[in-house]
């Protein structure tokens, strides 16, 4: 992957985001942990495959702005407490063209909802080197630009594919 990007322009942001998924908790649990299947309902990832039982290598292209951003990194899953509706995943990227990278924790969070499964995501992210020019406002509105598709995604999903 690389060597590591530039500290040049780099920052740290943290956010939350919630949805709601019209399924049960426990389907909801399994299909999250299913690693490829949610990289498949996330905008712009274009490969993902494990490595091991915890650790994917993946591919996302993305725009940001007027750039476009090609990440190639891993995703760690270094917590699923299924009976509690916690996980916690490590993601590290670098796009070698512009020689910048993400490194992100974040934590998922299930809990019950009237109308199904609420989805908590916190996220604690550093944007490094050429990409952190772009700042914080816009990363995070492309942040809820991606999970508002990923979670139309992941309903039109789980609603085509019935238990």
């Amino acid at each position: 992957m690389g060597g590591s990007p530039s500290r040049r322009a780099s920052f740290r942001v943290t956010f939350t985001q919630e949805c709601v998924i019209p399924v049960e908790h426990e389907r909801l649990w399994n299909f999250l942990m299913d690693v490829p299947a949610v990289g498949r309902c996330v905008p712009g990832v274009q490969t993902i495959e494990a490595v091991n039982g915890s650790v994917y290598e993946g591919e996302l292209k993305v725009h940001v702005g007027p750039i476009r951003l090609a990440l190639e990194g891993t995703i760690t899953v270094e917590e699923a407490d299924a009976p509690a509706g916690r996980a916690r995943m490590r993601a590290e990227a670098n796009d070698r063209r512009l020689g910048g990278g993400i490194r992100a924790r974040m934590s998922l969070t299930l809990s019950p909802a009237d109308a199904g499964t609420r989805v908590q995501i916190d996220t604690d992210l550093a944007v490094l080197g050429k990409i952190g020019e772009f700042g914080q406002p816009v990363i995070k509105k492309k942040a809820d630009a991606i999970l508002d598709e990923f979670v139309r995604n992941v309903r039109s999903h789980l609603a085509a594919v019935t238990p």
